[in-house]
């Protein structure tokens, strides 16, 4: 359990908190790329750390990221206009466009500056001395991202291999949910709920395919594995990004089976997938009691030995839940407010939850808890060790920065190649040391580097 304190600490992440500061000195997710498709079209709200802001792509195309509210009267600037300013109304090459103020026509660029004040007198130099709050974006894998925190503390964007992401396999979604962003990620962070939350009960009828056996199982096995075993003992290995840990469990068949799942400090996982994994998920506040979920393909993972994109958790015959949307905004239809259309006759005899989406599973359980859980009612055991390590790391962290300005941990600027960040899955040879899989020591990853390095110098 954590002290009333350190739950104060993890979750408020609001301008001027612990949390809040040291969320700032990482870039976030603040929108989707589709959700600014075309220059000059309309802006987006965004709320993020606790902050309003209106986000748009300029006519000349660049990307914008500015307060809300007008700095004149304190209109909201979505309603604005993206034009260009009066002086050039079509977008000259000097930039002057941006989103006008509705109210008395004030514009402001993509840097927060004001460019037009037409309800001033033309000799005044007012707008010179009036900027809005405007943040540092960066486009990549299909999504905005922002750095919220002090200019001078600004690092380089912590590239997971997205700024090299063809744009046919770019893939990114995001889900709104009512809780807050700690409890959201600490569904990620928890291998052993897979054995109870996601089970159904065909998985007995699944066949033995043979997989069984040291080596890369079928994602069936995998399932049969989850059901036969659903005591997982986890072992957490530290990193430079934080962690990656295993959840370790026994095969039908008696051999070693491990799930291995990453956690970048602060918001960042990938979760086991078959051989190994190149997507994350990103657990992004709105405020303290709503977060969005990001989930984008940062790297791709080649069709080397049939193992296709990673794995993929749903890739299984007769998977009896609703189709899963992994693109753009993802619509809640199952919600805490229709009790996520819980059938207690399927609970009974076709799933463990009676919750008919897979998804919608884990966000009845994070959200269930309210918006913000009081951890000092908790009783942790040995399967909740990747939790209680990532909380020790976020807290350890905010409260450094607080007190001795100590820089936080895994940021660009310390030389790590954050490409590196993968998780995995096997059943193990004997011997073998589960910290290699998915590392650039892993025999299969170079395989796949090496084939990647050919392909690319056959095509320069």
């Amino acid at each position: 359990m954590l002290s009333a304190e350190d739950n104060e600490i993890l979750t408020r992440v609001g301008p001027g908190t612990p949390m809040g500061e040291l969320l700032r000195r990482y870039w976030m997710p603040a929108a989707l790329s589709e959700e600014l498709p075309s220059a000059g079209g309309d802006p987006v709200r965004v709320r993020l750390l606790g902050e309003d802001l209106v986000a748009f792509r300029d006519l000349n195309g660049r990307i914008g990221l500015i307060q809300e509210n007008c700095p004149h009267r304190g209109a909201s600037l979505w309603f604005g206009r993206n034009e260009g300013s009066s002086a050039a109304p079509s977008a000259a090459a000097d930039g002057a466009c941006g989103l006008r103020c509705p109210y008395h026509g004030w514009q402001f660029d993509v840097d927060g500056r004001c460019i037009d004040m037409p309800s001033e007198p033309a000799s005044s130099s007012f707008k010179e001395r009036v900027q809005a709050r405007a943040y540092p974006v960066h486009e990549s894998g299909g999504v905005v991202w922002a750095y919220l925190g002090p200019r001078e503390t600004m690092t380089p964007f912590r590239d997971f291999g997205t700024d090299s992401l063809a744009p046919e396999h770019v893939m990114a979604g995001k889900t709104f949910s009512p809780c807050n962003w700690v409890q959201a990620m600490e569904g990620n962070l928890d291998t052993s709920h897979i054995s109870w939350l996601h089970q159904y009960d065909a998985i007995s009828e699944l066949p033995d395919d043979g997989t069984d056996k040291p080596g890369y199982n079928s994602v069936e096995t995998s399932w049969r594995i989850w059901r036969h075993d659903r005591a997982p003992r986890l072992e957490v290995h530290d990193d430079w990004y934080g962690y990656r840990y295993a959840g370790i469990r026994t095969s039908p068949n008696g051999h070693t089976h491990v799930r291995i799942t990453g956690f970048c400090v602060p918001n960042v996982t990938t979760v086991a997938a078959i051989p190994y994994r190149g997507r994350l998920s990103m657990f992004v506040p709105v405020d303290d009691e709503n977060c969005l979920r990001y989930n984008l393909v940062a790297q791709k993972i080649g069709d080397m030995h049939g193992y296709g994109s990673g794995g993929n958790l749903f890739d299984v015959r007769n998977f009896p839940y609703a189709p899963q949307t992994r693109q753009g905004i993802r619509p809640r239809q199952w919600t805490a407010e229709n009790d996520y259309l819980i059938d207690r006759e399927a609970q009974r005899t076709q799933n463990f939850t009676g919750i008919s989406d897979f998804n919608s599973q884990d966000l009845m359980a994070t959200e269930s808890m309210g918006p913000i859980y009081d951890r000092s009612q908790e009783h942790l055991g040995t399967s909740d060790r990747a939790v209680i390590r990532m909380r020790r790391i976020l807290i350890g962290a905010a409260k450094a920065l607080a007190e001795n300005g100590t820089p936080p941990p895994a940021l660009a600027e310390d030389g790590h190649d954050f490409r590196t960040f993968r998780s995995a899955e096997k059943i193990l040879e004997p011997g073998e040391d589960w910290r290699i899989l998915g590392t650039d020591d892993d025999p299969l990853v170079r395989e796949e580097l090496l084939a990647r390095r050919s392909t690319a110098s056959g095509q320069a």
